[in-house]
């Protein structure tokens, strides 16, 4: 992907991302100004993937060419945005982000790469100049906080030392962790107690925080450029302490290899090459897209190494690895790109904490305490093993690792489970029943204080569709591993949540599924019922079909599901405002792109049952219509929308759909690239 002509607009609003396989990653715009807190060349996690800090802000370049001294940095202020971009003739990201400028006659191309499983980040100048001897200075940004704050006001405190190009510098007494700098040719200059004042973060100030920050100059590095020369520079910041023989040139390209076996082992484009005897460009195109997705799902998988395990990380800048978010990102973030051993890992870090039979729904990003707000985390847990026995036919490693742990579950959820306010019990009816209206345990989760925007305790529509396929997940594998007369019982238990789901759920009214039994709101959790390996309902009922045309007619659009239907009391369409505006208006009405996936699968089961082949033929012409639409509006996002190479968390649910949220979110670059990959 190639931006030329890019306006100071374009290249403001622009992001992107590139990870380092530990929690850690480098962010920026096209521009190169920063307008978040989270944007940095070094956010390092302290203890992978946690405690993530901004290390290396940024880094600013200048070029003297005779007496005339041309900045080549954008950064923003209160009143003012210095110039650089005006230099930028070229923006492109593939595996990684390359600047190229142009001042004068010479020519400068900066590549940034992350050195993988390293709290490293490399820059590679490739300078071409002509006929006058220049100057090129560079002069890194450094802080050490947590991403989540920030050092408006702050006054550094800086300790250096310099020895054969290697600088060492320890920010505000942090001598357990200090960053080296290291560049590989040129003269250092140091600087006393220097900062940039007041850098002023766009982003945060629409989201209502502090938008003005300070960071750390300890000096500048300036290299001569001969006339005529072509040369190249190496620039490494990084936490770890022998960096001296690191070059760029090598990281770049051990960094582009990794990625491009992650596409050929997956499988993915040399099927569509021998799809397609001639390689047209609508051929090019396709495979190029999904290359694309291939490297936007390595971002999210990471490395635990408290755990000696793999984990995924649910959205970036701000989120961990979440249990949830996790799980409905399994199939298409590491079954379709055939990573079968992290999905593995991922699958054993799942119950590597279970407690009362709650897989957690996370970690705490400071002290890494497991997290069990999550009703239904344990159940997803069920659909992946089952996805997972599909892809691999693995049994010994499901039978060894999960059997007895599924048991478990299903008992504790039987019994009851009071961990954290979850309140989860079996009721007389065959129903699951959880949470109070103070909680909030399903994916529906806002909470600003001590009030749940959402509140959904009771029997949740989706919770019960997971339970349901749960018992018949459980009398499957007991069929196989043990006999059929020992899966009676998860059968018969199916039988009654089934019975008395269609019985209690159906809204005749307003020819849908309640979300919560009282509640008759028109939300997209009810494809649950129809999406998983064993929907609840039947799909070639009334209701099940009634059920999909209304959220199809009140839900739908281009970039996902609306998480409330218009109309409905206190529906927001647009995200924006500050925290306590954004968290009211999070899952009322706000689209989540990720919900395509329940939607696409609930679609294909309705199909398939269609037996009237008039209305087969009708409904096959709406789902490649519906496959299009996510095809040519994800294509389009994955090139031109905010996050260059990736797809944000949630969309505004009016034109032009605008990106809001995280920029890079696991889920959603997961289930828009499984309904892809399948209808390639």
């Amino acid at each position: 992907m190639k931006y030329v002509n890019i306006s100071l607009d374009e290249g403001l609003k622009k992001e992107w991302i590139i990870t380092n396989g530990i929690g850690g990653y480098a962010s920026s715009t096209m521009s190169s100004a920063n307008t978040r807190r989270y944007h940095g060349l070094l956010v390092a996690p302290l203890t992978p993937p946690a405690r993530r800090h901004l290390v290396l802000s940024k880094v600013d370049e200048s070029i003297e060419v005779g007496n005339k001294k041309y900045n080549l940095y954008t950064n923003v202020g209160k009143d003012y945005i210095s110039r650089g971009y005006e230099y930028l003739i070229s923006f492109e990201k593939e595996y990684i982000p390359i600047y190229t400028y142009q001042v004068e006659d010479i020519i400068i191309k900066k590549y940034i790469c992350m050195e993988y499983g390293k709290n490293t980040v490399v820059i590679l100048y490739q300078i071409y100049n002509q006929n006058k001897e220049a100057k090129l200075t560079i002069a890194p940004l450094l802080n050490f906080r947590d991403f989540h704050s920030n050092s408006y006001e702050h006054t550094f405190q800086m300790k250096q030392e310099e020895k054969n190009k290697k600088l060492k510098v320890i920010l505000d007494g942090n001598s357990q962790t200090p960053i080296y700098l290291h560049v590989s040719e040129g003269k250092y200059q140091k600087h006393e107690n220097n900062s940039f004042q007041n850098m002023f973060y766009l982003e945060e100030e629409k989201r209502g925080f502090c938008a003005e920050e300070n960071h750390a100059i300890p000096g500048c590095y300036e290299i001569t450029i001969e006339p005529n020369a072509r040369k190249e520079i190496t620039f490494v910041a990084s936490l770890e302490e022998n960096i001296e023989e690191i070059n760029a040139k090598d990281v770049i390209s051990k960094e582009v290899a990794r990625l491009s076996s992650l596409v050929y082992d997956s499988g993915v484009t040399e099927s569509l090459s021998e799809k397609r005897a001639i390689q047209d460009k609508e051929t090019i195109n396709k495979i190029q897209l999904l290359r694309d997705y291939i490297i936007a799902t390595d971002n999210f998988i990471v490395y635990r190494p408290s755990f000696g395990l793999h984990t995924i990380i649910a959205g970036y800048p701000w989120f961990l690895d979440w249990g949830r978010d996790s799980l409905i990102s399994f199939e298409g973030l590491l079954l379709k790109t055939k990573r079968y051993d992290i999905a593995k890992e991922v699958l054993l870090t799942m119950i590597r904490d279970i407690k009362f039979g709650l897989v957690p729904n996370g970690y705490s990003g400071y002290d890494n305490r497991p997290l069990y707000n999550s009703a239904d985390s344990s159940l997803l847990l069920f659909e992946q093993i089952k996805k997972y026995l599909n892809y691999t036919n693995d049994e010994k490693f499901i039978k060894e690792n999960f059997y007895e742990v599924m048991k478990k579950i299903i008992e504790s959820y039987q019994n009851g489970i009071d961990v954290e306010g979850n309140d989860i019990y079996l009721d007389t009816d065959g129903l699951i029943s959880s949470g109070n209206e103070h909680i909030q345990n399903t994916w529906m989760d806002a909470k600003i204080g001590n009030f749940v925007v959402t509140p959904r305790n009771g029997k949740a529509v989706e919770i019960n569709s997971m339970w349901y396929n749960a018992l018949k997940i459980m009398e499957e594998l007991t069929t196989r591993f043990e006999s059929k007369t020992k899966a009676i019982k998860y059968k018969k238990m199916a039988l009654e949540c089934q019975k008395s789901f269609v019985e209690k759920f159906y809204n005749k009214r307003r020819k849908c599924l309640y979300d919560v039994l009282g509640d008759s709101k028109i939300r997209p959790n009810q494809l649950f019922a129809l999406s998983l390996t064993y929907p609840i309902l039947e799909p070639n009922t009334e209701i099940a079909k009634e059920m999909f045309e209304t959220v199809t007619t009140k839900l739908l659009n281009p970039y996902g599901l609306k998480t409330l239907a218009k109309g409905e009391e206190n529906y927001i369409e647009v995200y924006e405002g500050d925290s306590f505006k954004r968290d009211m208006s999070y899952h009322q009405g706000i689209t989540w792109p990720w919900l395509l996936g329940i939607y696409y699968d609930s679609f294909k089961k309705i199909l398939v049952s269609e037996k009237n082949k008039t209305k087969k033929q009708e409904l096959q012409v709406k789902y490649d219509a519906f496959v299009k639409s996510v095809k040519d509006t994800f294509a389009k996002e994955l090139k031109e929308g905010k996050t260059i190479g990736g797809i944000s968390e949630i969309y505004d649910s009016k034109k032009p759909y605008e990106a809001k949220g995280a920029y890079e979110q696991a889920w959603s670059v997961a289930e828009v690239f499984r309904i892809i990959l399948e209808n390639e």
